[in-house]
């Protein structure tokens, strides 16, 4: 299991694809980590890119230093773990949480980030997600495992997808009571002091924004304010999925991705060959 220290935490990272192909790093979202996340995702992905996939400081298999954490520390660990790898620049997505750190590493890093693609995120906690956050940081600082699922479920996945799904719901269920509680308390406490609104016109790279229709967490209407703020980005909605988009719609946000990344790599010849 490959660790690396960088920006003074050691991270774990997984690489799949390619060497020689365009990398393109995956962001987790806040309860998720880097070998479960993507489990839709990386052989799809990984046949035309080399995927970076890592736990940020407080997730997974990554160290959980006990100060607190902000999005530009993440951002600055993503750059310090991608100096590590010898890599220059990359496609940066991510989901949810992973999808602020990946704006955070945008705006702190523009010529470091060849494109952007942000899933079911936002760019400002408006109330109503203060207040539903609020409620899973009641359970999570007390180290309830039960009450932070039940707290949490509800708005990560639709109706349909708990429905149809009891058995991997309930393996979520026992991954639950493995939390490192604490960090869970301090990602929370750190999402809660993202404002990127007025500074996403700062970001000029090509930009693909994804949002599940359903997602009752972080759903259309903030992917509306990425989507008005950023020059030139371009909006997905995926019908009939819930905040996990990811993992309730995969061919068509693996499809989003591909198509997305496919017209970056079409613009650059083009480009290339006007030169």
């Amino acid at each position: 299991m490959p660790k690396v220290h960088a920006n003074g935490v050691e991270l774990y990272y997984e690489l799949h694809g390619s060497e020689t192909a365009p990398l393109l790093v995956l962001n987790n979202g806040i309860i998720m980590n880097a070998a479960t996340s993507w489990a839709f995702q990386t052989k799809a992905l990984a046949q035309h890119y080399r995927i970076l996939q890592y736990d940020c400081r407080g997730q997974g298999q990554s160290e959980h230093p006990g100060s607190p954490y902000s999005m530009e520390m993440h951002a600055d660990d993503l750059a310090a773990l991608l100096t590590t790898l010898n890599v220059d620049k990359a496609h940066i997505a991510g989901i949810s949480y992973g999808g602020e750190v990946a704006q955070a590493f945008g705006l702190k890093y523009p010529e470091r980030t060849l494109s952007l693609i942000l899933a079911d995120t936002v760019s400002e906690v408006g109330a109503e997600t203060r207040i539903i956050v609020d409620g899973w940081l009641d359970s999570a600082r007390a180290a309830d495992s039960n009450a932070f699922f039940n707290a949490t479920v509800p708005w990560n996945f639709s109706p349909a997808f708990i429905t149809a799904n009891p058995r991997l719901l309930e393996d979520a269920k026992g991954r639950y009571k493995l939390l490192d509680f604490p960090a869970v308390v301090r990602l929370c406490e750190c999402f809660l002091n993202v404002n990127f609104t007025a500074r996403l016109g700062e970001l000029k790279c090509p930009t693909c924004i994804i949002v599940g229709s359903l997602d009752l967490l972080k759903g259309p209407a903030y992917a509306a304010i990425l989507k008005a703020g950023i020059p030139h980005a371009e909006m997905h909605i995926l019908h009939g999925a819930g905040h996990a988009s990811s993992w309730e719609r995969p061919q068509e946000f693996n499809t989003a991705i591909l198509g997305f990344l496919a017209k970056q790599t079409t613009s650059v010849v083009i480009k290339n060959i006007k030169e």
